[in-house]
């Protein structure tokens, strides 16, 4: 998949419209502190931050430190550094971290953005601890129907079918020391409405609605806004994959 390079106007549009409220990722926060039991006083690797939503989130849910590591210098500058979130340039596949820093490690819609996976599981298994959990939030081949960009915008499945699927990136973190312990299936409330996340959407932040013509985006945009005057009340929910190896 093509890079995208981030300016400051980009940046700050991936923010308002990719950033999920705190407040829908109720069900996130519970199956993160299951599976990763995370405490004070432990540090997280955020690789791909973005803008930082999910380093904040973790800060503040776990009372954690976190290395959040992002390639783009226009994203970096809008997370939140500072009171326990350490800003770091570098990509997954040469992570900017010391042997055995982290606890665990959070990867959030990153996985079909990596270049090398194989490579990026190797900088992982030398940068966690001895038995310290990989988190992958993504959105994986045949799975996808309950994506609400899929739900409403079809044609982008086409795209999800090349992205790394759950028995490849097993095999590549297999390779590296890991195995799989868990594949949870989870739901998250991206907006109040449907008719706010119609109003949040900016096409060129995301990679599955770039790939859209003009006449599909066109197509299912008006579903959207037609399926949001239908309910107007009804909350946006989507659901993503969490895949953990350990």
């Amino acid at each position: 998949m093509a890079a995208v390079e981030y300016d400051q106007r980009l940046a700050e549009q991936y923010r308002a419209a990719r950033e999920i409220p705190r407040e829908g990722l109720a069900d996130w926060r519970a199956v993160i502190g299951a599976e990763a039991r995370l405490a004070p006083g432990r540090t997280v690797l955020d690789v791909g931050a973005g803008t930082g939503g999910f380093a904040a989130a973790l800060r503040d849910w776990f009372g954690v430190r976190v290395l959040a590591v992002e390639p783009a210098e226009a994203m970096r500058r809008l997370i939140p550094a500072g009171d326990g979130i350490e800003v770091l340039d570098g990509r997954a596949e040469a992570l900017p971290v010391a042997d055995g820093t982290a606890d665990a490690a959070w990867l959030a819609s990153v996985l079909h953005h990596l270049s090398d996976l194989p490579a990026a599981a190797r900088e992982l298994r030398r940068v966690l601890k001895p038995g310290a959990p990989v988190l992958i939030r993504n959105i994986f081949p045949g799975r996808a129907e309950r994506d609400l960009r899929v739900r409403f915008f079809p044609e982008t499945a086409r795209g999800i079918e090349h992205y790394p699927s759950v028995e490849q990136t097993c095999a590549a973190f297999t390779d590296a020391g890991f195995r799989r312990v868990a594949l949870h299936s989870v739901p998250q409330r991206n907006a109040a409405t449907l008719g706010e996340f119609a109003d949040r959407l900016r096409r060129e932040t995301d990679s599955k609605l770039r790939g859209l013509t003009d006449e599909q985006y066109a197509v299912g945009l008006a579903r959207l806004r037609a399926a949001a005057a239908d309910a107007p009340t009804g909350p946006a929910c989507s659901w993503m994959d969490l895949l953990v190896l350990a």
